[in-house]
Order: C-alpha cells, then structure tokens, then sequence
C-alpha cells in the first residue's frame, strides 16, 4: 500500500473517532501538509489564468446548485416526516388490534375454562 492510500485511511479513522498513535498522527499532519501545498498550488495557477468575472459565473452557477440542493433536501425532510407520522399511526392501529386479539383470546380461553 502507497503513502497516499495510508495517508487515507488514517484520515478516515481520525475523521470517524478513531485513535491515532503519535506515528499515525505525525504521518497524517505530513499528509495534510501535503495535500494543502498541492491545493495552495493549484489555485495559484487556476487563479492567475481565470479572469475574475468567469470565477463569479462559477461562483453564481454554485449557488444556484446549492440552492437545490437545499430545496431537495428540505423536500425529503418533510417527506421523512409524514412517512414517520404514518408510521406511527399504523403502529399504534397494530398495537390496538393485537390487544384486541389478544384480550379476545384471553377471554374465549378463561371462559371456555370455567365450564
């Protein structure tokens, strides 16, 4: 397994909780330095070759993205919760019929007993 893979999982175990040992810890904030050189130097380049206006057209063109993303998702939540009130209530309709059935039996049971 390469550097970078390592480097990887490293920072999928910090980033769920997990613990590192000084040596893990030591080869990941590398790592992090790293990948912030390589982004640092990327947009440095990206940068000087884009003109300012295309970089708000982007910028804009995000934005609306986001923003739909934020309509979907907010359309889902209410979604999930309808779906969680109708299940609640179908829950609370088979609690009732099964104590019906339930007490029904019980009752046929201690009747049939008694005679």
């Amino acid at each position: 397994m390469n550097t970078d893979e390592v480097a990887r999982q490293l920072h999928d175990k910090a980033t769920r909780g997990g613990t590192l040992s000084p040596e893990e810890r030591a080869c990941l904030e590398k790592w992090y330095a790293q990948q912030d050189q390589e982004e640092n130097a990327a947009l440095a380049g990206a940068l000087s070759s884009q003109p300012i206006a295309a970089l708000r057209a982007q910028v804009d063109v995000a934005v609306g993205q986001l923003g739909a993303v934020t309509h979907r998702i907010q359309a889902l939540t209410a979604e999930s919760e309808t779906v969680r009130q109708e299940n609640a209530a179908l829950r609370r309709q088979l609690a009732q019929r099964f104590n019906c059935n339930h007490d029904d039996h019980v009752g046929k049971t201690s009747g049939s007993s008694g005679d």
